[in-house]
């Protein structure tokens, strides 16, 4: 478009019209797009250029206010009106232009873009309105200011627009140099020691003469050899210090090699723990700390035996696992007292990144070891007591897989040369006493578990949690909370209803929790006056704690038809649920079987077997045909229920529907099905008698492969209650069903 209206403009009086763009961007523009003043400018010389635009060189005449626009040919024409300066000169006139000009000269000197020869050019005699046009074009501002300044009719207030832009960029200008300086001067000065000292190193291998050892690196060689390092970590360390000492001082590669270095003479590479293993202490601590958890005592005390007579043996890797709250972190401080070494705890939950156990590379500033690493160092000793917290809570992402970086230092064939990302230099980690933990050992990965020998955590008695509180948690809390013995006083009966009212656990944690609420609560009514000492019975419970929140379950006040009590286990214990089955007519030509509840998988499938075991034997339950709609229903839906347990009480459910028998209402049972009938053996039996004593249940039902978990049970719970042992499904129903 603007070639074609120079082109035109050469044919008659090589006058053209010169208007800006409000966006810049656009190549053919419309006439709303276009300013409506602009500059009448003669056409001196046209350079056509290979790819079809000109070079053109034109001479401003004059301002020029479009009156009217017209699109024809590919260009625009236009009618224009000319505007000229009509202020009269002045004193004041002829300030504002000088100080436009030394305002552009003392731009010009810090670093602004312009000709030289254009300040230098100008002599008194030039009109304020030509100096303020002519610096203008020259500054080095965006085309919408000049398009302002050229809209700009007074003079006046166009020299005085003209030094507010040079103020501002004088401004700009020396900020912008002084910044330069800095940055020169401080890189520079990194260079000229750089430069200097490789000069020094030169002169001195000239004239024969040993380097100098500086401060910082004679500091450390004196560390070096006081920390023990093996021959292969001091040879690194020594080359390392030599690149630090060719670093510049205040470089980020310094910095990384310095902070290097501090880690490597901080670990411990040959100090232990002199401490011995006094097994009569031992058993001493661990009953000191920890009621109950026989078996699990047992264990520990065979594993520190060992370590006594065989202290360079490679043990097994020992896995506490069992509900939150049951103490296998705390147990894990008690070993670590009783062989007198240090202990450090590593949480686990939640780490999804391999660089949180093996290290991160030394390729950044603030990397750093791994986890293991780490706890060697603030233990100060290589042989450790090192807790695996919440192993069965680690994850895996893109970043890596942090249980199989685990395999190398539990591994006791590869960890005496344990290799650390951030280290890079083998470290024996066989000296370390590793115990992990975990609350559920199915989540472990196989290849993780295989290194591992689990011992399992029961969950409390309430007898026991009972005793717990009474020796334990109370004394502590009254301690914390500054209340003596004879200020507060809490009855078993008490501490009964917290137990089964405020908390469902397999530990005491949250009884814990609730205690320090009692304990607080008295020891506000003690500072308001209240006479002492403070009991609080079950009444009192209510206020200070609120209404209760659980509800353990309790047996069914008489036998009921098609509702039978199966036991199950969770991570906070065991309990009872209650299984309700109903027959109805069929909706459509084939029997439907419904379940609800919120099961699982494997409860599903559990009741699909009992249903297909019911149909085979129907003639065995008194009827030949079966024509009926099931529907199996657990209650409280909202909570996600499965397991392999809840077969024999699905299919005693079932029976009981279908025959009309009702289920008896003392017995609770557990057991997986077959479709043969046969009766499988279940897990969690200890927690779920438990559970079943509590509801006060008299007879349980248990498969007979689970005969000998009886003999784990504490004895005031076997007394009261009666086991059957049963292998098939028709001594389940003989037991269970009322004839």
């Amino acid at each position: 478009m603007s070639v074609k209206a120079l082109q035109e403009a050469l044919k008659f009086d090589r006058e053209a019209l010169v208007i800006g763009q409000r966006d810049e961007t656009i190549d053919n523009p419309r006439a709303a797009e276009l300013y409506s003043l602009g500059t009448l400018s003669e056409v001196l010389h046209v350079l056509p250029l290979p790819d079809g635009t000109m070079r053109v060189v034109l001479r401003g005449l004059s301002r020029a206010k479009i009156q009217d626009l017209t699109y024809k040919k590919g260009y625009f024409t236009a009618k224009y009106d000319l505007i000229f300066n009509q202020e009269v000169e002045s004193l004041e006139m002829e300030a504002l232009a000088r100080e436009a000009v030394e305002s552009f000269k003392h731009a010009a000197a810090v670093g602004m873009t312009a000709p030289p020869e254009v300040a230098e050019g100008f002599v008194g005699s030039e009109e304020p309105g030509y100096v303020a046009d002519l610096l203008s074009h020259h500054l080095p501002i965006s085309a919408a200011i000049k398009q302002s300044l050229l809209e700009e009719a007074s003079t006046a207030a166009r020299l005085e627009m003209l030094i507010g832009v040079l103020s501002r960029e004088r401004q700009i200008l020396e900020l912008q140099s002084s910044l330069r300086a800095k940055v020169e001067k401080e890189v520079g000065q990194s260079q000229r020691e750089f430069f200097l000292r490789e000069q020094l190193k030169a002169i001195q291998a000239e004239l024969g003469i040993e380097e100098p050892v500086s401060d910082e690196a004679a500091e450390f060689l004196t560390k070096f050899k006081a920390c023990g390092m093996p021959v292969e970590a001091e040879e690194r360390a020594l080359a390392e210090l030599k690149r630090l000492e060719r670093s510049p001082s205040n470089s980020p590669e310094g910095m990384v090699i310095r902070t290097y270095l501090d880690w490597l003479v901080s670990l411990p590479w040959s100090v232990q723990n002199p401490g011995k293993v006094d097994i009569h202490k031992a058993a001493r601590i661990l009953d000191r700390d920890h009621y109950g958890l026989a078996k699990v005592k047992e264990r520990i005390l065979d594993f520190l035996a060992v370590s006594q007579l065989a202290p360079l043996l490679s043990g097994p890797i020992l896995c506490f696992v069992g509900p939150p709250g049951v103490g296998k972190t705390s147990i894990g401080r008690s070993i670590a007292e009783s062989m007198g070494r240090a202990f450090h705890r590593v949480s686990l939950g939640g780490v999804r990144d391999e660089a949180e156990i093996r290290g991160h590379r030394r390729t950044y500033i603030g990397s750093m070891p791994g986890r293991l690493i780490q706890g060697i160092r603030s233990c100060g000793s290589q042989n450790p007591v090192f807790i695996l917290d919440e192993i069965d809570k680690m994850g895996l992402d893109y970043r890596g897989d942090p249980a199989s970086a685990l395999l190398e230092a539990l591994d006791p064939e590869q960890n005496k040369a344990y290799s650390d990302h951030y280290i890079e230099i083998p470290y024996n980690l066989s000296a370390v006493t590793f115990i992990a933990t975990a609350n559920v050992i199915d989540n472990v990965p196989q290849a993780l578990r295989d290194r591992l020998e689990v011992i399992q955590f029961p969950s409390y008695t309430e007898d026991e949690k009972l005793f717990i509180m009474s020796k334990y948690i109370v004394p502590k809390k009254m301690q914390e909370h500054g209340l003596k013995k004879s200020q507060i006083v809490l009855p078993k009966s008490t501490l009964t209803t917290v137990v089964q009212n405020y908390t469902r656990e397999a530990g005491v944690r949250n009884a814990e929790r609730e205690i320090a609420t009692l304990c607080r609560k008295v020891a506000r009514r003690v500072v308001e006056g209240d006479s002492v000492p403070i009991k609080i019975d079950t009444g009192e419970v209510a206020k200070m704690l609120g209404k209760p929140r659980f509800r353990f379950g309790v047996k069914e006040k008489k036998n009921e038809i098609g509702a039978a009590t199966g036991l199950v286990v969770s991570e906070f214990g065991g309990d009872i649920v209650m299984i309700e089955v109903s027959l109805t007519p069929p909706f459509g030509e084939q029997p439907q079987v419904r379940l609800t509840g919120s099961l699982g998988d494997v409860m599903k499938e559990s009741a699909l077997a009992a249903v297909t075991y019911l149909r085979a034997n129907r003639a065995a339950f008194g009827q030949e045909e079966f024509r009926y709609d099931l529907h199996v229903h657990v209650p409280e839906g909202g909570v996600p229920k499965d397991g392999p347990s809840a077969g024999v009480t699905i299919l005693t459910a079932l029976v009981s529907a279908y025959s009309g028998r009702p289920v008896r209402n003392d017995v609770a049972m557990t057991g997986e099905i077959t479709l043969r009938g046969k009766v499988l053996a279940v897990g969690g039996v200890r927690e779920k008698v438990l559970a079943a004593h509590r509801a006060g249940f008299k007879h349980i039902i248990l498969p007979h492969d689970n005969r000998r978990d009886i003999e784990d049970l504490p004895l005031a719970i076997s007394r009261d209650v009666t086991f059957h042992t049963v292998s098939t499904a028709d001594e389940v129903l003989a037991v269970a069903l009322v004839d």
